[in-house]
């Protein structure tokens, strides 16, 4: 049976960490860390995702500073308050909640947020440092996966990983913070023909495909560790994961649940993030 690796307990204690982090921040420079989040258009799931990274700017002492802004906001109106948030030396990092309206053009927005901002870690200069190992900031969801591993023991360095999807991000930068990791890591994606005959070799596997019960018990060898990213709802309207989770837990030496794995790291590491461009900008020459 697998040990269950609880992100709900991990992410409160790095977010405790990071409180105390912040007190000393506060007294060593005057002022608190800084987290923009805007976000555009009424839909419901992003409503939800707002209200969570909000109570956790409370929690670690941080200001958050939120910006809700109608479905029919022009690109252009978005573009200027990005801008004015790009100048705003109180705000450390600027989020853009997806999905944002189809008549705004994501990658944009993503390039006019400046990289020391950009607390997802998306913009192309982040996403370079990320491959050359010279980083500040990591896409949150790998980041939490990182920090999970790191918080269970799980060993890295000359394993075999099996990271399922090639999103830009989860699958390519958890692939390669593997690969900094020193495993050995291979990509498994829609024309991948035999993605079970890959992922039976492996000592970790990461599921990060997007679809309900897609990682069977088969398809995993004894003793793998298993972290399933997936966020969806089965048949019945559950939630689950891209694992299916009876099958793997008994397999599997760890195994994240969900909900209450993967999940709540998550917005810990967007968190982390944030207070690492906050310290990177009180130290600026």
């Amino acid at each position: 049976m697998a040990i269950l690796m609880d992100g709900k307990a991990t992410g409160a204690k790095v977010r405790a960490r990071l409180a105390e982090k912040t007190v000393e921040f506060k007294e060593k420079y005057g002022y608190a860390p800084g987290l923009a989040v805007i976000i555009v258009g009424d839909d419901p799931a992003s409503k939800v995702y707002v209200r969570n990274k909000k109570k956790a700017c409370e929690e670690v002492g941080y200001n958050s500073f939120e910006y809700a802004l109608p479905a029919e906001t022009t690109e252009e109106e978005l573009l200027d308050l990005i801008a004015k948030l790009n100048a705003d030396n109180s705000v450390h990092g600027i989020l853009v909640q997806s999905p944002v309206p189809k008549h705004i053009d994501e990658k944009k927005i993503q390039l006019n947020i400046l990289p020391e901002k950009d607390v997802d870690a998306f913009h192309p200069v982040n996403v370079g440092k990320i491959m050359i190992g010279d980083y500040d900031f990591v896409p949150c969801t790998p980041a939490g996966i990182t920090e999970l591993l790191d918080e269970y023991g799980i060993e890295t360095s000359g394993k075999s990983c099996v990271v399922i999807g090639r999103s830009n991000i989860v699958g390519k930068p958890m692939a390669m913070l593997m690969l900094h990791k020193n495993c050995t890591v291979t990509i498994c994606h829609s024309r991948t023909p035999d993605v079970g005959a890959v992922t039976r070799e492996a000592d970790i596997v990461i599921a990060a495909v997007g679809k309900a019960d897609f990682l069977k018990g088969d398809m995993i060898k004894d003793g793998a560790v298993v972290i399933d990213v997936g966020m969806n709802r089965n048949a019945e309207g559950k939630l689950c994961g891209d694992a299916n989770f009876e099958e793997c837990e008994k397999k599997a030496s760890y195994i994240t649940p969900v909900p209450g794995g993967v999940g709540p790291m998550t917005i810990t590491m967007l968190m982390k993030n944030t207070l690492k461009s906050a310290e990177l900008f009180a130290n600026k020459d």
